[in-house]
């Protein structure tokens, strides 16, 4: 396996375990997203609306997990790209769209790593579509 898609496997669970825990967070104190996410419209967020991200971001998280073991299933890959665009359009349109978000530090860094994990796995794709053709060969 090629030193980026081992680079990108280990981005993955890294990603999918941050997710995790905001997941539990969300779970636990309702105000974390008001406080840290949501900060432009805070009474709009409210215990049914956080327990409803929390699943969102645990579903994308495990989505990212079992990408980054079987890194080599195209539509796994294909399936986590699409959880990082969702993310992407999601915190851009609530930041300009909507006005619930204020660029914080909070809204930023969901942008960025979901920017980054799209960039990363656009170039991961060149990678993937050269691999399993080089494993045939070394077969035969």
């Amino acid at each position: 396996m090629s030193r980026f898609l081992n680079v990108l496997r280990s981005w993955l669970v890294m990603v999918s375990i941050i997710a995790m825990g905001n997941t539990l967070q969300s779970f636990r104190d309702h105000t974390f997203l008001y406080e840290k996410l949501y900060t432009g419209k805070p009474n709009l967020v409210n215990g049914l609306q956080a327990r409803t991200f929390g699943i969102w971001t645990l579903l994308s998280s495990v989505i990212r997990c079992l990408c980054a073991i079987d890194i080599h299933n195209k539509t796994l890959y294909h399936i986590t790209l699409w959880t990082f665009l969702l993310a992407l359009g999601h915190f851009l349109s609530e930041l300009f769209v909507y006005g619930t978000a204020a660029p914080t530090v909070g809204v930023l860094a969901p942008l960025m790593v979901a920017s980054f994990s799209i960039l990363g796995m656009l170039v991961g794709l060149r990678y993937l579509e050269v691999e399993p053709v080089s494993r045939q060969k070394k077969r035969n």
